[in-house]
């Protein structure tokens, strides 16, 4: 009987941790869906923004401002951005993977750290990596303001020549089954494309001051859309592993029921069997 009462008391377990599961599967997708909402709208802007710099880039002195500058690179910095929470399958451990590979690649002394999560800030400071900046428990109330603070930070350290480029190890939103984790240079502005006939066009004022204006927001969108991807991405692998975790959890319960039915009819079957040799021995 105790044995049957442990079996009852673990299947009990597993429904509750179900009905958890469940509940932050539905959380998480809520939540998805307003994030992916806010990332596709923000999606356009900074491509096309990055689209009017990238035409007028080539012709403009990289002299005129200090985010353009290309200096010999003695020291990095890494942008690494994770969630403040886990259970969300192997989403932060993606990112932090493919950041210390590039990080130990350089040479951690070489490497100064801007942690954006909870997760990045206990996994390099556990290791002793440099940390310049953390950012953690704003993910709840995200919104504009918080990429402005962030790329704040970032940009004066680069502007300030305690760095040579700037990099950012990110989730990438494909869809909800699928985020790939990218490593892009955000500073200093280099664009690889070849560089598109503008002849006929007029710029007012002029191409200087017009990336002069646009390339401070171009880096604030940047970082914003960082945030965003890592947001709707954190959340839908999160209903996903919820998702596998209330199946696993209704898989665990179907054995633990045959389990239960399989020990109970042996009991019955040594009861009987129990019951039939003492009634044997009372009639001889």
């Amino acid at each position: 009987m105790a044995k049957l009462k442990n079996i009852r008391n673990r299947i009990k377990s597993v429904k509750s941790i179900q009905k958890v599961t469940k509940a932050m599967k539905m959380v998480a997708a809520a939540k998805m869906r307003r994030a992916q909402e806010h990332m596709e709208e923000a999606r356009p802007y900074a491509n096309r923004l990055s689209n009017v710099i990238n035409h007028l880039l080539p012709d403009v002195d990289r002299d005129l401002l200090e985010l353009l500058d290309v200096r010999e690179i003695n020291r990095v910095g890494y942008v690494v951005v994770t969630s403040d929470r886990g259970m969300a399958g192997s989403f932060n451990a993606n990112v932090l993977k493919v950041a210390q590979s590039e990080i130990d690649a350089i040479g951690k002394e070489n490497v100064d750290v801007f942690c954006i999560g909870k997760k990045t800030r206990d996994y390099f400071k556990k290791r002793d990596y440099n940390i310049i900046e953390s950012h953690t428990d704003f993910w709840n109330e995200l919104n504009y303001s918080h990429a402005i603070n962030i790329g704040a930070g970032v940009i004066s350290h680069f502007t300030h020549k305690n760095v040579e480029e700037i990099h950012v190890v990110y989730n990438e939103f494909v869809n909800v089954a699928a985020q790939n984790v990218r490593s892009e240079v955000l500073l200093p502005l280099v664009f690889e494309a070849e560089k598109v006939q503008t002849v006929g066009r007029l710029f007012e004022p002029n191409k200087e001051d017009i990336i002069k204006s646009l390339i401070p927001r171009h880096l604030n969108i940047q970082m914003w859309k960082y945030l965003l991807e890592s947001y709707a991405s954190e959340h839908a692998a999160r209903m996903l592993a919820m998702e596998n975790a209330t199946d696993n959890a209704q898989e665990m319960i179907k054995d633990l029921t045959l389990q239960f039915n399989k020990v109970r009819q042996a009991a019955i079957t040594t009861e009987m069997l129990e019951i039939v040799s003492g009634a044997e021995a009372l009639q001889n």
